[in-house]
């Protein structure tokens, strides 16, 4: 059952992303010519030269990388990128050509265009699957430079597409474009990493014995019991150890208030947690 809704809410969201990407590339990038990388960029370009469609080359374009891709990241990821890529491609004919920003505004659609497709992406990698193209490029890279992160791979493979872009366009749309991929990698760096974020408590109390029982009955946390020595005090004491979700802190906070309003209380961000109870591990 647990597997079934999560399959269900992995494809919610890759069609939600997928339909963003669509609108920001065919209703804000394209009408401006702001090439800020990846397929799409590649797309408004040979639109730009050749007048190919954009969805014919998002089509076309992804064929050889689904080849490599399936080798390399499997077969599972790939056929959620294949719907993703097939769906994209359909949108991209479907969805009016109607630009959103008007009187030629480059730097809002820099702006709002960075933010929708941010989001797009971001909920697309939460499901395990790219856009196809250079998403899937970055990818297949991120498979063996895991100390980077997806949209940071993709930032380096963009910045080769808006040097084509800048050939093509000028300086002032590159310089926009710049500016949009920012925003586009800090807000799906923000989604990909938020949905993990969790925090850590550190609590010094006389009553931590009380304090550890009543979080563990309440809150149903694990607590850790870890032998402290105040060097300024010189007393010994057990400091309390816990790690939580965000949403938890505020009751957390009234927990400890309650019991022993002399507590000290230290909140952390933690930026991801793997064991029961939160993130499960992953190849």
């Amino acid at each position: 059952m647990k597997l079934r809704k999560r399959q269900i809410r992995d494809y919610f969201f890759l069609f939600l992303g997928v339909l963003l990407i669509g609108i920001s590339s065919k209703n804000i990038y394209s009408p401006m010519n702001l090439i800020i990388g990846g397929v799409s960029g590649v797309s408004i370009i040979l639109n730009h030269l050749i007048g190919m469609p954009l969805w014919l080359s998002n089509t076309v374009i992804n064929i050889p990388l689904f080849l490599v891709g399936g080798r390399v990241k499997g077969w599972r990821f790939i056929r959620r990128t294949f719907f993703a890529t097939m769906l994209l491609s359909l949108l991209l004919w479907l969805i009016p050509d109607v630009p959103i920003i008007p009187k030629q505004d480059l730097f809002l659609s820099s702006i709002f265009g960075g933010i929708i497709m941010g989001i797009g992406s971001g909920l697309i990698f939460l499901a395990e699957a790219t856009s196809g193209g250079t998403d899937l490029l970055a990818a297949i890279i991120q498979k063996y430079l895991r100390h980077y992160t997806l949209p940071q791979v993709m930032q380096f493979l963009d910045a080769i597409i808006v040097l084509w872009g800048l050939q093509i366009f000028g300086v002032e749309h590159a310089l926009y474009a710049i500016v949009s991929i920012y925003v586009f990698t800090r807000v799906s760096d923000g989604i990909l990493e938020g949905m993990h974020f969790a925090k850590a408590a550190y609590i010094i109390s006389a009553k931590s014995k009380e304090i550890a029982k009543r979080i563990q009955k309440d809150m149903e946390r694990g607590v850790t019991g870890i032998p402290s020595h105040g060097l300024y005090s010189g007393a010994s004491f057990e400091m309390l150890y816990c790690v939580l979700s965000r949403r938890e802190i505020t009751k957390l906070k009234d927990l400890v208030h309650e019991i022993d309003e002399r507590a000290f209380l230290i909140i952390a961000d933690v930026r991801e947690v793997l064991g029961e109870g939160f993130n499960t591990y992953k190849e």
